[in-house]
């Protein structure tokens, strides 16, 4: 049932709203007549001359600098084969998707239904005016060499087909870094390869470009192994058909040092990675299964390298390691071609990036305290930000350097600033929360689980390996409200916190309650009755240890569903008040504001505390905070009472968390902007800072402001996140979206592991439900 539910939810993904993944926007104003002349009849026409005069200037008045096209044929589509063009189209677009959020490209996808060659190179030949790139998908081999060599020799713009050199840069840039490490020569190791398609054979012909020697590479397909006297062998594959011909893979692993595979899952056991040379190195790269699972290769011997192309495991082999970077710095010198210098340039960025100190917004998407280089990081992670103004520059230098750039960059250090611009560094904050969720993922309590959105989102939360979902509510109602919308919730435990099964949980949460509240207006019979409701019931789980983080608020008036998690659970030690924040992606990066939802009309010490409360959990988020406090006046320019607070609680903020950067008071269009802040402020803290977070004066300001960008399209609001509280409970607006469920389920458990950092108990780990979570978390190609 669930594989078909996961089926439902794919086709639901492509279907709902505007069917797709992808749209063109305007990039200019197209809202007046003027603006419509100008766009189209008659002002069109002016560029159309200039480019007629001088066709370079194509550049200049168009998108083509910065449009790839994303072609095939549907020849070789992931693992489903020959599935025709039009069935490959949804992951052409998926590829478009990744070029636009990793490197900033825009992309056209384009499926053409032809199979000959000569027809398919003709077509995208005739195509260039377009583009400035062509990225070539999914074509089968051997068609795939010729249409790429075809097009690189009659195109001037650079073509590059991903499924050969994708693998080859991310392989080639591990191979440099592990031999480094296990203390080998690349020119003296031996290599046996299993499978000699498109990507084995260009990651084969790459480590010879770094100086691997063609005799030490013994190669496997589906026919055996590749033999001098084989009479089916390409040209090119000839002068590595080293092996005799009575070799099989077992044989060929005796004493190898590196074992390269691009075939089947399993086809590898742990006694012949016993039987390879002293610290052997092995890439198992075949996806979802590799030829040896990470597992048994590490236990087979302790001075094993190895690398899957898994995401749940180290060393992750992943193409959108390079293609996205490679066309980036290709277009932005506007390259003719991409050609093997380029991509030995982003070999060497992406080995070097590997050998210097990781970011902590890496460590906080992949759980741990410290990564650092060796056996079990050999190569860059999909999420490190550095990887644009890396690998990038590197491959638009050896565009100049080897002469078929024809826009020279003359300022380098303009070019990474505009890099990092780009996308905004931080931007890839839900993407590294939900990779830190996913390896230490917590159990979730959702308190209106007979609603039809929190069953769907906490389905979503268990199958993305998030969390750990708990329903509260009418079991019968929920398993009924499930069965009718197809929404998969077995085996999630089912709380009803009024019914006879909970008796006794209730009974021990009121004594519980009822010590707590005993002197502030709660006696024994009322804290009894306030256990059988969900949110009392929610947040004493999360309290007692049951749960470690609760959701609410989706059904329920705002105070409501607040007000018994501060009576339970209560704040932080030192903590006078809590306060809710909102996360909003925004296309500048992550914007935090607080308070929007709980204080009406805080004092300059309650806006310092919210304001140092708000610090620390963007800090929590690998942010460095840099805070604007919001007024109507700028730096003392009103004497009001309201302006006054701001600048006092600036002055308070300043005396306790000295080295927080903030500033205030001052206007919302100052905050935003460099230039004027430069030309009139230069003392402010601010200058050449972007503004992350905004302080508001009062409630109605904050609430106002998240829900203007909210709903002209903005920003995507996540939150409130409640500041303040001693363990995680997080309120929902009212109405939420599945996908803001989602989202503020991921900040729950995020939240939890930093307030929990106990590990998960050891008799929830051997439950059954634990197990088909870990399941649930199997490898998804970024």
């Amino acid at each position: 049932m669930q594989n078909d539910l996961r089926k439902q939810e794919a086709l639901d993904y492509h279907a709902k709203g505007r069917p797709g993944k992808i749209e063109v926007v305007p990039t200019k104003e197209a809202k007046t007549q003027r603006d419509l002349s100008l766009a189209y009849s008659p002002g069109v026409a002016e560029p159309c001359k200039e480019i007629k005069a001088d066709p370079e200037a194509v550049y200049k008045y168009t998108a083509k600098g910065n449009l790839v096209a994303v072609i095939s044929n549907g020849t070789a589509v992931l693992g489903l084969g020959d599935i025709g063009a039009e069935a490959s189209k949804p992951v052409m677009e998926g590829k478009g998707v990744l070029f636009k959020i990793f490197a900033d490209i825009d992309v056209f996808d384009i499926e053409i239904n032809e199979k000959d060659p000569e027809k398919f190179v003709q077509i995208v030949k005739a195509l260039e005016p377009t583009f400035g790139g062509i990225n070539l998908e999914d074509i089968k081999a051997p068609e795939c060499f010729y249409i790429e060599k075809a097009l690189r020799e009659q195109c001037s713009i650079p073509v590059m087909h991903d499924d050969q050199h994708g693998t080859a840069i991310i392989s080639s840039a591990a191979l440099l870094n592990a031999l480094q490490i296990q203390k080998k020569k690349i020119d003296k190791v031996r290599f046996v390869v299993n499978g000699a398609g498109a990507a084995a054979m260009a990651c084969i012909q790459l480590y010879v470009a770094l100086g691997a020697r063609p005799e030490n590479f013994f190669l496997f397909d589906i026919n055996g192994p590749l033999h001098r006297g084989r009479t089916d062998l390409e040209e090119f594959k000839r002068k590595f058909a080293n092996a005799p011909a009575d070799s099989n893979l077992e044989k060929a692993l005796r004493n190898a040092d590196v074992f390269v595979g691009l075939s089947v899952g399993n086809v590898v056991t742990g006694d012949m990675v016993k039987s390879m040379a002293k610290n052997p190195i092995v890439f198992a790269l075949a996806n979802p299964d590799p030829e040896i699972s990470y597992e048994i290769a590490k236990a087979s011997r302790n001075d094993v390298i190895i690398a899957t192309g898994r995401t749940d495991f180290a060393n992750q082999v992943n193409n959108v390691l390079g293609f996205p970077y490679i066309f980036r710095g290709a277009l932005d010198v506007r390259a003719r071609q991409i050609n093997e210098a380029m991509k030995l340039a982003a070999v060497k960025a992406l080995a070097e990036l590997a050998q210097t100190p990781v970011p902590d917004i890496v460590n906080m998407a992949y759980n741990t305290k410290t990564i650092s280089f060796g056996p079990d990081y050999i190569i860059p992670k999909p999420l490190d930000p550095r990887l644009l103004a890396t690998v990038a520059p590197a491959v638009a230098r050896a565009a100049m350097e080897s002469g078929v750039a024809q826009q020279p960059i003359t300022n380098w250090d303009s070019y990474v600033t505009e890099l990092n611009k780009r996308l905004g560094l931080d931007n890839q904050v839900m993407r590294v929360l939900g990779s830190k969720a996913r390896r230490d993922p917590k159990r979730i309590v959702f308190a209106e689980a007979d609603n039809v959105k929190i069953l769907k989102a906490a389905q979503i939360v268990f199958d993305e390996g998030v969390g750990y979902p708990i329903l509260l509510g009418n079991e019968e109602r929920i398993r009924d409200l499930a069965d009718a919308n197809g929404i998969d919730i077995e085996g999630l435990p089912i709380f009803d916190p009024k019914g006879e099964a909970m008796k006794e949980k209730r009974m021990q949460y009121s004594e519980h309650f009822f010590k707590k509240r005993q002197r502030k207006g709660i006696n024994f019979y009322e804290s009894q009755k306030m256990m059988r409701d969900r949110n009392y019931f929610g947040s004493m789980m999360v309290e007692m240890g049951d749960a470690d983080a609760m959701i609410s608020g989706l059904t329920k008036n705002y105070a409501d569903t607040i007000r018994p998690a501060i009576e339970v659970i209560g704040t932080e030690e030192g903590v006078k008040k809590i306060a809710g924040m909102y996360l909003m992606l925004s296309k500048r990066g992550p914007l935090f504001l607080a308070d929007t939802t709980i204080n009406f009309n805080p004092t300059a010490e309650e806006i310092a505390e919210i304001t140092m409360l708000a610090a620390r959990e963007v800090r929590a988020f690998n942010i460095q905070p840099r805070v604007a406090l919001l007024s109507y006046s700028n730096f003392g320019s009103s004497k009001s009472p309201e302006a006054h607070m701001m600048a006092e609680a600036r002055r308070i903020i300043k005396e306790r968390m000295p080295s927080l950067i903030v500033e205030g008071e001052m206007q919302a269009s100052v905050a935003f902007n460099q230039e004027l802040m430069k030309e009139n402020y230069p003392f402010s803290e601010l200058v050449d800072k972007d503004v992350n977070t905004l302080i508001f004066p009062n409630l109605a300001s904050g609430n106002i402001t998240y829900n203007i960008l909210k709903e002209l399209d903005a920003a995507d609001a996540i939150g409130p996140i409640l500041l303040g509280l001693k363990k995680p409970v997080h309120i929902l607006q009212l109405g939420s979206s599945v996908r803001s469920i989602v989202n503020m389920s991921t900040i729950a458990v995020v939240d939890a592991q930093i307030k929990n950092q106990s590990a998960t108990d050891e008799v929830i780990r051997r439950s059954p439900w634990w197990k088909r979570l870990k399941r649930n978390k199997q490898s998804v190609n970024v």
